[in-house]
Parts: C-alpha cells; sequence; structure tokens
C-alpha cells in the first residue's frame, strides 16, 4: 500500500498521483488516476511525470475539493479519483 506523503508524487507504475488529504481529524490517501487528469485536466497523453505533476497542480483546488467531498462519504482511508468523480462534481 502507498504510504501518506505530504508531497504529491506520480506512483511507480504511472498509473495516477499519490497525495495526502487531511480534513479535520481524518486523513487519506487519495490517488487521482492519470486518466481523469488526461480527460479532466488537459493532460496530454504519455506525459512525462513533470508535466503530470503540473496538471495535478493547475486543478489541485478541484482535485482537492473532490476528494474531501468523497473522503466524507467514506471512511475509507484510501480514496480513489476516477474521471466520473469529476463529471458529477461539475
Amino acid at each position: 500500500m502507498e504510504e501518506l506523503s505530504e508531497v504529491p508524487r506520480v506512483l511507480s507504475d504511472n498509473s495516477g498521483v499519490a497525495f495526502c488529504i487531511t480534513a479535520g481529524e481524518a486523513s487519506a490517501l487519495c490517488i487521482i488516476s492519470i486518466q481523469a487528469l488526461e480527460d479532466c485536466f488537459w493532460l496530454p497523453q504519455g506525459a512525462d511525470p513533470a508535466h503530470v505533476l503540473i496538471a495535478f497542480g493547475n486543478g489541485f483546488n478541484r482535485i482537492r475539493a473532490v476528494a474531501e467531498r468523497k473522503m466524507r462519504a467514506s471512511a475509507s482511508p484510501k480514496i480513489l479519483l476516477k474521471p466520473a468523480d469529476f463529471r458529477r462534481s461539475g
């Protein structure tokens, strides 16, 4: 299992970006899929890790809002964000 980290990082298998969020007393490991970044945050397909992190940073406010909403709705310490999560958030 991925560990909690304050610094967002591209997963070793390039499937997403892992980051930690805290809301109140709760913390969760969040992973946004590369597919979500490509579909919803203008990340070009096949982008290198530096560009993945740029797209993540540019969309972080929305990403964090969706992750926090999903964390409040679930007791899970791990949140996976997929394209559909952002389509619902409008």
